[in-house]
């Protein structure tokens, strides 16, 4: 997007001539007991994350400043505070539920939905015509708060800028105009999409999710059997997901094993089809 190369040469610039010593005495330390600390990352699952809950949202709220100056958010509080109840619901079940999470529907064709870090979830209105019932929706935002669950972009990040800002933590320093240029670098990172594990992960938490939050988990079925029919007609769309994403029919295979582990009064919760219908019939 428009100005993230100059960003990321400024954050080069900014960092030129620190190298990658490590801080000694008290600092070193302290770098110690953030290396050791955990972050959970999933159902009974925790990874070492360097940066924290608060760091996370603030690189959040910079990326969604470049979103919504860049994307149309829909002007319809009613679709809007549908898109919340039903995240609302998935987010009470999920593993990081205390995050104040916010859902947006942005108006575009664009068949698709994507999470920023610190728990915004934006749907885009193309792949909410393309869903024929409530737990079809439940699935996609379930997929997507699992991303943010799994903080799968901040372990990007972290992989790239992690340990030049253990150093500045470390060192007992606010953060730097440097580490807050990473939101900027980091709004392409994000976009780009994730790698086909964290698909897989994000697909199996959702899952997990939805069910949870009382709709029946075939809602995820459903909507990967949606991409796969698309395949038939819009080849460029399959083309784009099928980059960053698994194979539709492998993720259909992993989603109905997992949901063959859960009770079989599973497949008897609801999925609200008709209100979801009602709202479908106010997009754009």
């Amino acid at each position: 997007m428009r100005g993230r190369v100059s960003v990321a040469r400024q954050f080069r610039r900014v960092h030129r001539g620190r190298g990658w010593r490590l801080y000694s005495g008290v600092a070193a330390v302290v770098a110690l007991a953030l290396v050791v600390a955990c972050a959970t990352t999933g159902p009974g699952k925790r990874d070492i994350i360097l940066i924290s809950t608060p760091q996370e949202v603030a690189i959040g709220q910079q990326v969604v400043g470049q979103v919504e100056q860049e994307e149309r958010v829909l002007n319809d509080p009613v679709v809007n505070a549908y898109l919340s109840r039903v995240g609302s619901r998935v987010v009470q079940v999920c593993d990081r539920p205390k995050l104040a999470y916010t859902f947006k529907a942005l108006e575009s064709d664009e068949i698709n939905a994507f999470a920023v870090p610190g728990g915004f979830v934006y749907v885009y209105t193309g792949l909410m015509k393309e869903l024929g019932n409530e737990a079809q929706l439940a699935a996609v935002l379930g997929h997507e708060v699992a991303h943010i669950v799994a903080r799968h972009s901040i372990k990007k990040l972290q992989q790239i800028y992690g340990y030049s800002l253990l150093l500045e933590l470390a060192g007992g320093k606010e953060i730097s105009p440097a580490a807050r240029l990473i939101a900027d670098v980091g709004a392409t990172l994000i976009l780009q999409g994730y790698s086909r594990d964290n698909e897989f992960e994000a697909d199996e938490y959702g899952t997990l999710y939805a069910y949870r939050a009382g709709y029946t988990p075939d809602g995820m079925v459903e909507l990967l059997e949606t991409f796969q029919d698309l395949d038939q007609s819009r080849h460029t769309f399959i083309e784009q997901l099928l980059a960053t994403h698994p194979p539709v029919p492998d993720r259909i295979e992993r989603v109905e094993e997992e949901i063959g582990t859960f009770p079989a009064s599973a497949l008897t919760l609801p999925d609200h089809a008709a209100e979801y219908v009602d709202i479908r019939s106010r997009l754009p």
